[in-house]
């Protein structure tokens, strides 16, 4: 391992599964094989899951947020980790009451989207598994509830990592996907050793990043990927994002007006500055060659390779 390796590690507690905690809290809870446990690791409520988040005033609050001035996360104390999130992920996305970062309605979120896409997400999540399944272990990057990270390991690949900075979205992933290896952090600081993967998946993650970042990113991904590495990109497509209302129906028919109101309609802080980035000059200068782009409705497919 490198030394820029060890001291990305250097920062995780590890622990004794005689000395698991009893509160939210204490430190992370590693059984003994070193890694840390999620779905065994209490984490605090934050304030959607208390009284003010629940009930009608909770509901009203809800419903209404969308129309609120847009605010930051609050971390409750003793949230494992919360010293290594990043600022910028600490945004309320998408209008949802403190991000990603509430037990209650991280579980509805991760349902929610998934029923918004009217079955895009499952069409891409097989997409990049079958351009994967040759991979003997792969990481998926801001894994979220880990629907993909899952698909992967149940269609064979032994090895298979989720990576995201909310403790929560690790906590639901590691639940419902026992077999996947989850780690918290984000794309720009990997918390991984240099060339431990062969394949590595980014699903609706560049988009949520200032662009430094994404340089910064695709740095670590090139990092942790093996010579010859796969790495598989889907994001929002630019084609009904920039389309004007009479234009997306023309085009796209009812799916493109959709997907175009849903678009704006959804809090996305770095969603224009994404739609500007050029990935695939980006990805080059790290040594990911592009192989494959789709310029898809709603989503925009990119396959890479790192070069030998």
């Amino acid at each position: 391992m490198s030394e820029v390796s060890q001291k990305r590690f250097s920062g995780m507690v590890i622990e004794n599964r005689s000395a698991r905690p009893n509160d939210a809290s204490a430190s992370y809870y590693t059984p003994p094989s070193g890694r840390i446990d999620w779905a065994a690791q209490p984490l605090p409520d934050a304030w959607t899951d208390g009284p003010e988040g629940r009930g009608l005033r909770g509901f009203w609050r809800l419903i209404t947020h969308p129309f609120r001035r847009r605010g930051k996360v609050q971390l409750p104390p003793g949230l494992p980790g919360a010293e290594r999130i990043p600022k910028y992920v600490l945004l309320e996305f998408h209008h949802l009451p403190n991000g990603n970062y509430s037990k209650r309605l991280t579980r509805g979120y991760v349902k929610g989207f998934e029923a918004s896409m009217l079955g895009e997400m499952k069409k891409t999540r097989s997409r990049m598994a079958r351009d994967l399944v040759a991979c003997q272990s792969v990481v998926d990057i801001g894994c979220g509830g880990a629907r993909l990270a899952g698909q992967l390991a149940t269609q064979g690949i032994d090895d298979v990592h989720g990576l995201d900075p909310s403790p929560y979205m690790l906590q639901y992933g590691a639940e419902a996907h026992p077999s996947v290896t989850f780690a918290q952090g984000v794309m720009e600081a990997m918390p991984h050793e240099d060339n431990r993967f062969d394949g590595a998946a980014v699903l609706f993650v560049f988009h949520e990043m200032p662009p430094r970042y994404i340089h910064q990113g695709l740095a670590e991904v090139a990092r942790v990927l093996r010579s010859g590495g796969c790495l598989v990109v889907a994001e929002p497509s630019p084609l009904h994002y920039q389309s004007g209302l009479v234009s997306a129906w023309r085009h796209f028919g009812w799916r493109g007006l959709y997907f175009r109101i849903l678009a704006h309609l959804v809090h996305e802080p770095f969603v224009k500055a994404w739609h500007r980035f050029d990935l695939v000059s980006a990805a080059e200068a790290h040594g990911l060659k592009l192989e494959q782009v789709d310029e898809g409705m709603p989503i925009k497919y990119w396959r890479f390779r790192l070069a030998e």
